[in-house]
């Protein structure tokens, strides 16, 4: 999976901004990025302070670009973008002091296409890497929300790997049914970029109309909808999970679905059932689990997790720009 995205970025190689420059993992993993000369850092933080972290804890980052938001040559010009893309919501003096932040100027690089994509969190929330892209970046034509999927890999008893996509397990909380559907049709095209050839199924605890109820009836509507829009991606729902991935299951509960018994995209009803999920799949199955990967937005950005170690910086650097549009 990693391959076939760097040998993607090293065609058209990308830069991305790293929102906390002085974090020594952001730091151990720009400087591996940099050994590789398909992804420039760009570091938001004082130069100084910077150089200095890296130094103390032995991770070269020359090659890296270092900004900071305090001596930035055009935050005039990105004052005034902000100013223009918050009209009516926040003022000159507000967007300035929130260009002081490393999230919202980070975000304000990308806008402005200093950078390609951006990857933040490490110490900041969630919803605080999140914010600025809405406000800033905004969803892409045809979005009408942000949301979330997850890539799960592990080896395969053939040798190869299991690669499957899991959404939404980290934004959206009760999605509606229409949520669910660009969801679904977000999630494919994220696994089509980790070379997934998407089988899409709707969860649920109900196979085919074994079971009733309003959960049930969205799960079934969300995916007659998603098939109108979308004839062409094999998809299927309502489905329980041992129906989704077993083919003697769905042998017997859904002997007619393609889809069934082979699903490797997996649409959840709500984001208690998604966080779960996904969470079984990375510590009881021993997947290891890429995201929470941001769909819908005009740009790459994705979040990290508080907890994060360098090496999951370094492979969701790789994500985030690979994600990037030719």
């Amino acid at each position: 999976m990693f391959e076939f995205l760097i040998k993607k970025l090293k065609a058209h190689p990308r830069k991305i901004v790293f929102t906390e420059g002085t974090d020594p993992r952001i730091l151990e993993a720009s400087a591996r990025l940099l050994s590789g000369t398909f992804l420039t850092p760009v570091l938001v933080g004082n130069p100084e302070e910077v150089q200095k972290v890296a130094e103390e804890i032995g991770f070269n980052i020359r090659g890296a670009e270092i900004i900071d938001p305090e001596t930035f040559a055009d935050m005039d010009k990105m004052v005034a973008t902000m100013v223009e893309l918050r009209k009516g919501k926040m003022t000159e003096e507000q967007c300035r002091a929130a260009l002081k932040q490393g999230n919202y100027f980070g975000t304000m690089l990308v806008k402005m296409g200093y950078a390609d994509a951006l990857l933040g969190g490490a110490t900041y929330s969630t919803a605080d890497t999140v914010r600025p892209a809405l406000q800033i970046i905004k969803t892409k034509p045809g979005s009408k929300i942000v949301s979330s999927c997850f890539i799960l890999v592990r080896p395969s008893a053939t040798g190869d790997r299991e690669v499957l996509a899991m959404g939404d397990c980290a934004i959206n909380i009760k999605p509606t049914e229409d949520e669910l559907v660009e969801i679904a049709l977000e999630t494919a095209a994220t696994a089509k970029v980790f070379g997934i050839d998407p089988k899409v199924a709707f969860l649920s605890y109900s196979t085919m109309g074994s079971g009733k109820g309003e959960d049930v009836d969205k799960m079934r509507n969300a995916f007659q909808k998603a098939h109108a829009a979308a004839p062409e991606l094999a998809m299927e729902g309502e489905l329980q999970f041992d129906a989704a991935v077993s083919p003697t299951v769905a042998h017997t509960k859904c002997p007619n679905s393609t889809v069934a018994g082979h699903a490797n995209t997996f649409i959840f009803p709500d984001i208690n059932a998604g966080n779960i999920g996904y969470k079984i799949c990375q510590r009881m199955g021993s997947f290891d689990a890429y995201g929470p990967i941001l769909q819908g937005l005009n740009a790459p950005i994705n979040d990290l997790s508080r907890g994060c170690n360098a090496q999951e910086v370094y492979s969701m650097a790789i994500i985030t720009a690979g994600l990037c549009e030719d």
